[in-house]
């Protein structure tokens, strides 16, 4: 039952980072914001998880 509410949070975690990620437009800007959605969620780990997410989600929408 704890491993259900860790991958639960996890998901949750993974999922604001990525619709919140979306907000800014620059690189940093949506590392950013998806960290601090990530430390609201999950804690430290949840701002590093936010924080790739961001940043993944800002290079997919300007390939450059």
């Amino acid at each position: 039952m704890v491993r259900l509410f860790k991958v639960a949070g996890f998901a949750a975690v993974v999922a604001a980072g990525l619709s919140l990620a979306a907000c800014g437009t620059t690189t940093e800007q949506k590392a950013a914001t998806g960290a601090v959605a990530g430390a609201v969620v999950g804690g430290p780990v949840g701002a590093a998880v936010g924080g790739a997410a961001g940043t993944a989600v800002s290079k997919a929408q300007n390939p450059r």
